[in-house]
């Protein structure tokens, strides 16, 4: 199989080309700027959309690792699936209204991703109230996309939170019982309410927390100041590279957990299995990770230590 990877020279994207190679794929690795392992491509004016569009079309699947967040990338690849790993709800509910016939996986990664199958590994029913508690390592340096999200979320509102009134990222705490006492975590705009929350009547709330408490106070503290959202890209890499994602029913009292270590590269490993899978799977039209796989499936995933549903 072929496979043109978006951003294969950011954190996620060289896992997910070495990855897909490993599997025994074929791999064509681009990127914005000029390297020498990569095509150059950009994806920021007309004629490199034009470059781009041809070049999707020799392939059979298309992953865009790179942040840009266009829906213009996805009508460039036309009928060839397409894979994409953003956590922005707003932009992933956009690319969900981009007509084609090919599938197109919204949210493939580990926030949303491996959170979105817990999710549905639950039996949840309309009405419920579920939680889903990501906590990521604040030791482990990121790639630039990713610290850009985190640090675009402050100030902004949850993307169709659905609660009648705005909800700012980092402001609302909750606390959640885990194995070394209890943690705050702090709502944040991952978007499994957007996914998979709407489409079955279920009130899904993302909270994060990072493994070191002081990160996360300070977190919390950018959160009610706005202005100093330029100390997040300043701060220490305090802490580890552990994660782990809780997801709870309020109603029912079960809930499904995963852990392991490295977000960026269990992310990559997660999204190469989902490239795979929206190859060969039947389904067409807009799906998620959900659609595509199982707990079960993802056990053996590098980077995952565990997947438990009580």
């Amino acid at each position: 199989m072929r496979i043109l990877i978006v951003g294969a020279s950011g954190a996620v994207g060289g896992v997910v080309n070495e990855s897909l190679r490993r599997m025994g794929h074929s791999t064509t690795a681009t990127s914005r700027s000029r390297r020498a392992d990569t095509t150059t491509i950009r994806l920021d004016t007309t004629a490199g959309l034009e470059d781009f569009s041809s070049a999707a079309a020799d392939h059979d699947v298309v992953v865009n690792t790179s942040g840009v967040e266009d829906t213009a990338v996805r009508r460039a690849c036309a009928d060839v699936p397409f894979v994409d790993i953003s956590a922005s709800g707003a932009y992933l509910d956009a690319l969900a209204g981009v007509d084609g016939r090919a599938t197109t996986v919204l949210g493939a990664g580990l926030a949303p991703g491996l959170t979105t199958v817990l999710v549905e590994a639950l039996h949840n029913r309309p009405g419920d109230d579920v939680d889903v508690a990501i906590m990521l390592g604040s030791g482990e340096r990121h790639g630039a996309a990713a610290v850009e999200w985190t640090a675009g979320l402050v100030g902004r509102e949850i993307y169709a939170a659905g609660e009648g009134s705005p909800v700012l990222n980092y402001r609302e705490r909750r606390g959640f019982d885990m194995a070394d006492g209890q943690r705050t975590y702090l709502r944040t705009d991952f978007p499994d309410h957007v996914l998979i929350g709407t489409g079955r009547g279920i009130r899904i709330r993302s909270y994060l927390a990072l493994d070191d408490r002081v990160s996360t106070a300070g977190l919390a503290l950018v959160g009610r100041f706005p202005a100093l959202r330029p100390a997040l890209t300043r701060a220490p890499h305090r802490g580890s590279d552990r994660w782990h994602i809780m997801v709870r029913n309020r109603a029912t009292a079960q809930q499904a957990t995963a852990h392991g270590a490295g977000q960026s590269a269990t992310t990559g490993e997660l999204v190469a299995r989902a490239v795979v899978a929206a190859a060969t799977s039947p389904s067409s039209g807009t799906v998620t990770v959900a659609d595509l796989a199982t707990p079960e499936d993802l056990r053996a995933t590098p980077g995952i230590s565990e997947i438990i549903i009580d």
